[in-house]
């Protein structure tokens, strides 16, 4: 038996409800399949809406006796799984490369940040504070004090199995919350992985659980209309986000969204290019391209366009693309057909308008879903690479002559997620933190995600934290008691 079908076997592929795996209720299952291949991988239990119901009654039945468990206690759990699924780390590399298609060398990566925010957050869990003090008038003394919030739904995406999971999971619980977890569809067999170590743990019955299903609105809309859900937290399409922030409106939920993203890279004439086209690489093709916080638009001084341009063509074309469990493979297959045809169709709009394709543009024949690294310069206005977010593997380049110009085409999106500015000029780079309306900015820098910095977006790029001193206060509720003199 090869390693990976070791792995494949030992995964979970049930539902983990109430501290127990379980079938669906109405025994239905569902494929998971390897990207690279198109081969089915694993057959796991596909959650209805009774199990939907059932993994919330868990969560609610668990609440009460977790947040009354003593911070420390929480925070040495959390430990405890930062310390097995970094023990495990290579079981877990190859898991999201078999089922998200990732190069192994990225899927390590991602567990290492990934696992990093069960370690933040396990410190963070003895460290809630309040307040206490006389109130003005000196008629009282005033006591702030932080609660859980309650039982919490968090819905995770495909492209980082891992990592969106923990970013979720370990401030809910570092905060006394219990979860209902329910993973992308594409990609669910790492957090069913997960769980299990969480279990191992020592996280009790209950207080993580598990759903996995292919009737994603069936089964959330009910689990959202429960009044005894008081959070939700999502990661995905700013669309799928408007629709679930109209569902929690009745319930006056609690609510994080970290949705999409069109993030500017902005290189300027006084940059070091050798900085700018490492960061480039980075920013752009990190995860095949398929991440939220992927460089989406360059815009680079028409002065060092062309040499930029040229040097960056030279990286991408040398790039090795292939099935993601091989070693030296850089570009793995993107998640589905439809991502092969979007990028296609970005590609060949940008051509329609005058764009040049430097290296790439076409896809590549199966199996698997692949899609050549590709650089198009030349990019005009009105293009739709502009504006869509592009989640494959296209660097696409446009010019501009001033700061304006650049700030004004930068912040042209209704997206506000993360920002990339390559400038050596240290008053330039100060305006350009004042001037792009982004929740992040990498200054010089082509990625900026760490479990110990607040990672969200503005404008429709979502609302909420995640990470960071801010990311647990998420999970929590402030609550104010006056005590009057005596």
């Amino acid at each position: 038996m090869t390693a990976a079908n070791a792995l494949l076997a030992s995964v979970p592929r049930g539902l983990y409800i109430g501290g127990a795996w379980r079938d669906s209720s109405d025994a239905a299952v569902f494929d998971v399949a390897n990207p690279a291949t198109g081969e089915t991988i694993a057959t796991i239990a596909d959650a209805s809406v009774a199990d939907g119901a059932a993994a919330l009654d868990a969560a609610v039945a668990a609440a009460d006796a977790w947040a009354a468990t003593a911070p420390r206690a929480r925070g040495e759990i959390l430990r405890r799984a930062f310390d097995l699924v970094t023990a495990r780390a290579d079981e877990f590399a190859l898991l999201m490369t078999l089922e998200m298609g990732k190069p192994l060398a990225e899927a390590r990566g991602e567990v290492a940040y990934g696992a990093e925010f069960l370690r933040w957050f396990s410190e963070e869990a003895p460290r809630i504070a309040g307040r206490f003090g006389s109130n003005p008038e000196g008629t009282g003394r005033m006591i702030v004090s932080q609660r859980p919030v309650g039982p919490s739904f968090l819905i995770t995406p495909w492209n980082f199995p891992l990592a969106m999971a923990t970013r979720k999971i370990a401030p809910a619980l570092a905060a006394g919350c219990t979860v209902v977890v329910k993973p992308a569809a594409l990609t669910p067999l790492t957090t069913l992985l997960l769980a299990s170590v969480l279990e191992e743990a020592g996280v009790p019955a209950g207080v993580v659980n598990v759903i996995t299903t292919t009737r994603s609105r069936d089964v959330s809309t009910p689990i959202i209309a429960d009044p005894r859900l008081r959070k939700l937290s999502f990661t995905g399409s700013t669309e799928v986000g408007r629709a679930l922030m109209k569902q929690a409106a009745d319930g006056i939920l609690r609510v994080s969204m970290e949705l999409g993203g069109n993030a500017p890279f902005v290189v300027f004439d006084d940059a070091d290019l050798d900085a700018a086209v490492e960061g480039a690489l980075i920013a752009k093709f990190r995860n095949i391209g398929q991440a939220c916080t992927a460089a989406n638009r360059f815009i680079v001084h028409a002065s060092v366009a062309q040499e930029f341009a040229a040097r960056v063509t030279e990286r991408v074309r040398a790039m090795r693309v292939g099935d993601g469990t091989q070693e030296g493979v850089q570009i793995g297959p993107l998640i589905d057909a439809a991502a092969v045809a979007k990028s296609s169709e970005l590609v060949a709009d940008a051509v329609a308008r005058g764009a040049s394709v430097l290296t790439g543009g076409s896809a590549v024949d199966g199996p698997g879903t692949f899609y050549e690294p590709t650089v198009v310069s030349g990019v005009a206005a009105g293009s739709a690479i502009l504006t869509e977010e592009i989640f494959g593997p296209v660097l696409a380049i446009a010019t501009f002559e001033t700061e304006d110009e650049a700030v004004a085409l930068a912040n042209g999106t209704e997206y506000g997620l993360v920002s990339y500015v390559f400038t050596q000029d240290l008053a330039r780079g100060h305006r350009m933190i004042d001037r792009l309306d982004t929740g992040m900015m990498g200054l010089n820098a082509g990625v900026v995600s760490n479990a110990a910095a607040p990672f969200g977006g503005v404008k429709m790029s979502g609302i909420g934290r995640e990470g960071g001193a801010e990311g647990i206060h998420e999970y929590l509720s402030t609550k104010y008691t006056l005590i009057p003199a005596t």
